[in-house]
């Protein structure tokens, strides 16, 4: 395993379990944080380096090996010092590796078309309620900031059921992505057969995704036929 050194902004709930996590793993991991306080989150085994101070500020990334970093993680709480912070390490100090955590999502879409990768807290949270109350709908795990595609988990009618992966590509126009089945993902090739059970992904323009659903439900009048087969052809 290749070793690397991340430097993390913010010892909250999130920052401290993502420190914790990458230090098990036997990497080296600076924490950043204002309050001193703040690191007792990292527990008694935590082996990495701690450093008190404003995370965008170059003098404390220094501190916390910004310049031999593989990767930064900005997820404290503030909107406006994630975004500092990741830029400074991006363009200061070029870290190839640099993601954001923003709790707006305008704001994130923005700043992920300038290159830096932001994960929108909000929406996260909100897609992820949604996709546990609304079972039966596309479930969309992410949608790419220029709003040209979508990648969602979408529930099969018992009709798929034994088919080729190819025919629901071919009647639905979307690509599908990977499929996880018994807690294993597939990529699939063409002659993939359907299983029960299957966790399909598909990628698709938001303007598909009601068309989408209801051939994969089996809902529309386009949905469909047990008889249809070879390739979607009847």
């Amino acid at each position: 395993m290749c070793l690397v050194h991340i430097v993390i902004l913010g010892c909250g709930r999130v920052g401290s379990l993502l420190a914790t996590w990458i230090d098990e793993q036997g990497h080296s991991v600076s924490v950043i944080d204002q309050e001193s306080s703040a690191f007792r989150k990292l527990g008694s085994t935590f082996s990495g380096t701690t450093v008190k101070g404003v995370g965008f500020d170059r003098e404390t990334l220094e501190a916390a090996g910004i310049d031999r970093a593989h990767a930064f993680a900005a997820v404290s709480s503030g909107d406006n010092s994630n975004i500092l912070a990741a830029r400074v390490a991006r363009e200061t100090y070029g870290v190839p590796h640099v993601v954001a955590r923003i709790y707006d999502p305008q704001r994130a879409a923005v700043y992920q078309r300038l290159g830096i990768p932001t994960v929108a807290t909000v929406s996260w949270t909100a897609s992820q309620i949604m996709k546990a109350v609304l079972p039966t709908n596309a479930s969309i795990e992410y949608a790419d900031p220029t709003g040209t595609m979508n990648l969602a988990e979408v529930p099969l009618a018992e009709k798929w059921l034994g088919r080729n992966a190819s025919e629901l590509e071919i009647e639905t126009g979307a690509k599908i992505a990977f499929i996880t089945r018994y807690g294993t993902t597939e990529l699939p090739t063409g002659s993939h057969v359907l299983q029960e059970g299957d966790m399909v992904y598909l990628l698709f323009h938001p303007d598909q995704r009601v068309a989408v659903e209801e051939i994969c439900l089996a809902r529309s009048t386009g949905s469909v036929s047990p008889n249809s087969g070879n390739g979607g052809q009847s």
